[in-house]
């Protein structure tokens, strides 16, 4: 597979999954006189200092930009997202109460309980302390998978924010991917958290790149090492009739989701193919119900 190299339209698209992250929340000034006004969707942290030598310099906003361990300030995300992970070793750590998920009743075969809760976030900061503190894709060992799903939403069919939905999925080879499925993964999870995976992509005429009007179907996102290749899937609360024309409105929120996944996250053109043998697959939408069917064909391909 050929690398994908990132236009400068996607890496636009992708600086703006991360401005309107910063963006996110509208906090009013209510400080006093004598403290440094907050910017837009800035939030005060208190560190509960009461020492008169540090009085001052408390009242100075402090972003992680001017302090990387002592800001007093975060920037909140539209939702509060988790990270999970599993893999063949995972079920001999330890469960404790924070790391172990709520399992759905119906979870069939019990893989969830190898299944462990890494953490909870809901700042660009902490977005950020997570992602330069864990392993990335391209060195996780085969059998592995991270999940990032949103509001307490659990990685797994049976959730009933999950179970009437479906995925978009592109597979790689694993041998020609090295060396960028950790910026694809990045790239998604920006998207994700930034929640800009609806963002229909620039038409010609577009004076003005255009945003989003809706961001709610897509729950979560997944990477997932095997041996001979990476998986990157986009999972959404629900899925539409397949023979639906574009004009259906949730056909159209899908279909529009796909496309920003392909062009605008991943730097592929549109109607670029992607399949050139092996393990490679094209950006490929089917439902969870769907998937489950030996040799389905009720499919949406970008």
């Amino acid at each position: 597979m050929a690398s994908p190299t990132i236009p400068p339209a996607a890496a636009a698209a992708n600086e703006k999954a991360l401005s309107d992250a910063l963006a996110a929340a509208s906090i009013s000034d209510d400080s006093p006189k004598d403290e440094q006004p907050l910017e837009d969707g800035e939030i005060r942290e208190d560190n509960g200092s009461d020492g008169d030598d540090d009085a001052n310099d408390e009242k100075k906003v402090k972003t992680v930009f001017d302090d990387a361990h002592n800001f007093n300030v975060k920037h909140p995300l539209y939702s509060t997202w988790t990270l999970f992970f599993d893999s063949p070793q995972s079920k001999l750590l330890p469960k404790t109460p924070s790391s172990a998920p709520s399992t759905p009743q119906v979870a069939h075969g019990g893989w969830m309980e190898d299944i462990r809760k890494v953490v909870a976030f809901d700042s660009v900061e902490e977005f950020w302390g997570l992602y330069n503190n864990i392993i990335p894709p391209s060195q996780l060992p085969g059998k592995a998978n991270y999940y990032l799903f949103k509001d307490d939403i659990m990685p797994a069919w049976e959730d009933p924010k999950n179970k009437n939905g479906g995925k978009w999925s592109i597979q790689v080879p694993k041998e020609k991917s090295k060396g960028v499925i950790d910026r694809m993964w990045l790239y998604t999870m920006l998207a994700a958290i930034g929640e800009t995976f609806e963002t229909p992509i620039p038409g010609a005429d577009d004076k003005e790149p255009p945003v989003p009007k809706q961001s709610d179907l897509v729950t979560g996102v997944i990477v997932s090492s095997r041996p001979a290749f990476y998986r990157i899937s986009i999972w959404t609360r629900d899925a539409p009739d397949t023979t639906l024309p574009e004009t259906d409105p949730l056909m159209n929120r899908i279909v529009t989701i796909g496309r920003h996944f392909k062009a605008s996250v991943l730097g592929y053109e549109l109607d670029q193919k992607l399949v050139t043998g092996g393990f490679q697959t094209e950006i490929t939408f089917e439902s969870h119900k769907d998937s489950e069917k030996k040799g389905n064909k009720n499919k949406i391909v970008i």
